[in-house]
């Protein structure tokens, strides 16, 4: 499994969460994974709602675990620097689920897994310790695999999904990050909490990089750089903005019979140029 391009790469994925923000713009395909890699990112990482969507699956486990890992491989398969997958809760409920998932990632090439604490969509959440044991399954599998250095970002969901009283938010994703923490994982994730007072005492209680996410109206890669945030990630935003364009694109052919929003597209030698060229079929016969 570990070998010395993945140990580097997986180097390098820690490194970046040791100086200014890193900023993910999350891939759900392999071609739009080369384009961002294509526009300077220095890591990858996948959208689960978009790698679903692509695939025809809804969010939220839907798609099978063998589907996700083979789309994430081919994501892996043509870019050159660090890929990050998002395992949602890990497939399944139990430590055992959480480490079989990683290691079909880990055979698919990734250096990072995002696990969230949430058992489902909305909530509610996993109990914090069970989900300690789920980060810890997820770390004995990385080891078990000679991939230890595999870095688990640790999703908590309690401002995402809105869980508890606004007033007792902060306190419970404190302790929940300071568990996960001290269970294993390497980053926090807290989505969706963009007061930036709050994120302050996150960053201070913990001794993890902080993970935040981005979306309009939201704060700025510098203000969350102010604050001490080191990973800032677009989730589902990318797919969901490339996703409008093509509804936008489309009712206009279909209902105004013009084509201008097709002078923004991607230019398409340009698109072919960035995946590796494999032999044809017929070439190989």
């Amino acid at each position: 499994m570990v070998n010395g391009s993945w140990s580097a790469k997986a180097q390098l994925f820690r490194d970046a969460h040791n100086g200014p923000p890193l900023v993910l713009p999350n891939a759900w395909d392999a071609g739009s994974a080369a384009l961002v890699a294509h526009t300077g990112a220095k890591a990858i990482a996948t959208s689960s709602a978009g790698v679903s969507w692509s695939l025809g699956y809804r969010d939220g486990e839907q798609i099978p675990r063998d589907v996700m890992a083979e789309a994430v491989r081919r994501i892996v398969r043509v870019v050159d620097v660090p890929v990050s997958a998002d395992i949602e809760a890990g497939y399944g409920p139990d430590p055992e689920d959480v480490a079989t998932t990683v290691t079909a990632l880990l055979d698919a090439g990734v250096v990072g897994v995002n696990v969230e604490d949430s058992r489902s969509p909305g909530g509610p959440l996993f109990d914090s310790e069970a989900q300690c044991d789920r980060i810890r399954a997820a770390k004995h599998a990385a080891a078990a695999a000679g991939c230890s250095a595999l870095f688990v970002n640790a999703r908590v969901d309690v401002y995402l999904f809105e869980i508890g009283e606004p007033a007792g938010r902060l306190d419970e994703a404190i302790r929940r990050a300071e568990a996960y923490a001290a269970a294993g994982a390497d980053g926090v994730f807290l989505p969706w909490a963009f007061d930036l007072d709050a994120l302050t005492r996150v960053v201070a209680a913990i001794p993890l990089p902080l993970n935040a996410s981005a979306a309009a109206g939201g704060p700025s890669v510098a203000e969350f750089a102010g604050v001490g945030v080191r990973r800032i990630s677009l989730g589902s935003g990318l797919a969901q903005t490339a996703l409008a364009s093509a509804v936008k694109t489309a009712h206009d052919a279909l209902h105004q019979g013009t084509f201008d929003r097709m002078a923004d597209a991607v230019d398409f030698d340009a698109m072919n140029a960035l995946l590796p060229a494999l032999p044809r079929r017929h070439d190989s016969a």
